[in-house]
């Protein structure tokens, strides 16, 4: 009989505690989490993410944005992020303690795009996953599929227009052979990234630093971001050589807050070799390695 005692009694020292972590689990809960996809992607591809959070962070409230799909991911770039404000804002005001962003490949640009503009977001972690935040240039296989007529070195007569400003790659499509006209003609990252001058440089910084967290995930078989250092604000130079974030001119002048939020601890790295592009997304490695603990 007492031997039954000291089991029950033992086992309840082991539930006590279980239970009490339950229950502050409860009462706390989690933020929300708001993914948004990259080219040619949709909500559908991102389970796999959704699974890793759902069975890491129970009861997260988990939304993936279901807005420009498939080849709708052209549209121009800051159509995207009106429409993409516009559906991620209400999920926001519904969460009084913030929220988080995960936003894969062309979605990290949009997700800039989105925190530079809007003054009174509430993000937490903006985690970037495997996005070209400092431009693309590379001869890939969706440049060949969407340009089958053209390699990267010649890919600026299209882009650097009018029309081809109206191609979501073109807004981001970085020519380091061709400065002056990716200056003048970038309707979208030229700006975010300072390149060219912006009445609004002041105030997208204020807004952009209202983030507590930035993780920069990215790899050296990516295999599509090019140089897959753009994932880290890292860049060719006109010789093709990578130039690391920390000398870039955009770090340099804190153009949108980079060098504040590593001065002030929130700028993360986080590399990771052997994925694929198409992997980010789906790999549990990743996700525990580079963004479970920032969804708190």
């Amino acid at each position: 009989m007492s031997s039954r005692r000291r089991s029950s009694s033992g086992a309840a020292r082991l539930l006590y505690p279980l239970l009490a972590a339950c229950l502050w689990a409860a009462v706390l809960g989690y933020k929300p989490v708001i993914i948004v996809h990259g080219l040619f992607d949709s909500s559908g591809d991102f389970i796999n993410l959704q699974r890793f959070i759902n069975e890491s962070h129970p009861g997260t409230n988990v939304t993936v944005i279901d807005l420009f799909d498939r080849s709708a991911s052209l549209e121009p770039m800051w159509k995207q992020v009106e429409g993409f404000k516009a559906a991620i804002y209400p999920i926001m005001q519904n969460a009084a303690d913030g929220v988080h962003l995960i936003c894969y490949s062309q979605g990290g640009l949009v997700c800039r795009g989105i925190l530079s503009t809007l003054s009174d977001h509430n993000v937490h972690s903006f985690i970037s996953l495997s996005s070209p935040q400092a431009g693309q240039y590379g001869d890939t296989d969706y440049l060949k599929y969407l340009f089958p007529n053209f390699m990267k070195s010649n890919l600026y007569h299209i882009c650097y227009t009018g029309i081809g400003q109206k191609i979501s790659i073109c807004n981001y499509w970085n020519d380091p052979h061709h400065r002056d006209l990716y200056v003048t003609s970038s309707d979208y990252l030229a700006l975010l990234n300072g390149a060219r001058p912006s009445p609004n440089t002041t105030e997208w910084k204020k807004n952009f630093l209202k983030i507590r967290k930035l993780m920069l995930i990215g790899g050296p078989d990516d295999g599509v971001i090019t140089p897959w250092q753009s994932s880290q604000f890292g860049f060719y130079d006109d010789n093709e050589t990578v130039v690391e974030m920390q000398h870039q001119d955009l770090y340099l002048r804190d153009v949108f807050g980079l060098k504040t939020l590593a001065a002030r601890g929130d700028l993360i790295f986080c590399s990771v070799p052997g994925v694929e592009h198409i992997w980010w997304h789906s790999n549990e490695t990743v996700f525990h390695t580079c963004i479970e603990k920032w969804l708190v």
